[in-house]
């Protein structure tokens, strides 16, 4: 991704909040509980973003083999631990803290299934790629909590999932490119993020509240995803509460391109979601691997 432009805070104003969702529990998969903040009717798409979920999963409930093409899914896990699965014969756990970059491309089928023992609990969010991407191979990236870049500076801890924050830089490699950061400001800290000029940027807040964009504006509480308007140097917040406030600074430079999605297939024009859903029934181009294959959580758990 392209470097982050730094500006000087002094002679610059910080991006406005434009919008703010709250985002209500619904059901997903089988039995889980999401939190969407986009890629609800209220707005359906963030130009890269397609999704963002907060999701809450115990077993044996959980989210059983199913495909995805042309877009790439960030699983980040902040409680107990999922288990993933794929037809090309990949397996492992996702940790609270750990990361995975999945670019679906072509083609993948998987399942993503709960720790058998409490409540794990994670962020998932889906960037579309652009069309010269879509139809790239699958590619994993993969980081353990002990891994991911971070640091901490007066009151203020980040987590570099994409990006760079604070003098770190993540390592991963981002095809459409974002930034996805995740902050924990203790009482009466603040922070002055920049944003790279003409990309989309929304907050999404885990735990607390906060005042984000101008210091007049109301606290905000957990749950609420609040876009960023497109002028200023980037995301200014602030923790005024007596409690730390935690939430992720997510960025992307927009694609411009036509948007066609069919549940987890997004593609550019309706012709080429038809071509997709051909090639999922026939197990073709990409999914050649999905005709005799099924997880192995799925199964035990009597999904099949």
């Amino acid at each position: 991704m392209p470097e982050t432009e730094v500006y000087s805070v002094s002679s610059k104003e910080s991006r406005p909040v434009v919008r703010k969702f709250l985002a209500r529990p619904q059901p997903e998969g089988f039995g889980a509980t999401v939190r969407r903040s986009i890629g609800r009717f209220e707005l359906k798409y963030f130009d890269p973003f397609l999704a963002l979920d907060e999701f809450s999963v115990s077993a044996p409930a959980g989210f059983p083999d199913h495909p995805h093409r042309g877009f790439e899914t960030v699983t980040y896990m902040l409680q107990g631990a999922v288990t993933h699965e794929d037809f090309e014969g990949n397996k492992g756990n996702i940790e609270a803290g750990d990361l995975q970059w999945m670019t679906a491309g072509r083609g993948i089928v998987h399942s993503e299934m709960p720790a058998p023992h409490g409540t794990q609990k994670g962020l998932q969010l889906w960037i579309n790629l652009s069309s010269k991407y879509k139809m790239i191979e699958p590619r994993y990236q993969e980081i353990g909590s002990k891994n991911v870049a971070e640091t901490a500076k007066d009151g203020i801890k980040v987590r570099v999932i994409a990006g760079e924050a604070l003098g770190i830089r993540s390592p991963i490699y981002t095809r459409t490119p974002t930034m996805y950061l995740d902050f924990t400001l203790k009482p009466g800290a603040q922070i002055r993020q920049p944003i790279p000029v003409s990309w989309n940027a929304f907050v999404y807040i885990l735990e607390g509240e906060g005042i984000f964009g101008n210091t007049q504006s109301s606290p905000v509480t957990a749950h609420h995803l609040l876009l960023l308007g497109s002028s200023g140097y980037g995301l200014e917040a602030w923790n005024k509460s007596s409690k730390s406030l935690r939430f992720i600074l997510v960025g992307g430079e927009p694609l411009g391109e036509p948007v066609v999605q069919f549940g987890p297939f997004v593609m550019n024009s309706q012709e080429e979601i038809d071509r997709t859903i051909e090639d999922y029934e026939n197990c073709t181009n990409g999914f050649e691997k999905a005709k005799h294959w099924k997880s192995e959580s799925t199964v035990f758990m009597g999904y099949y």
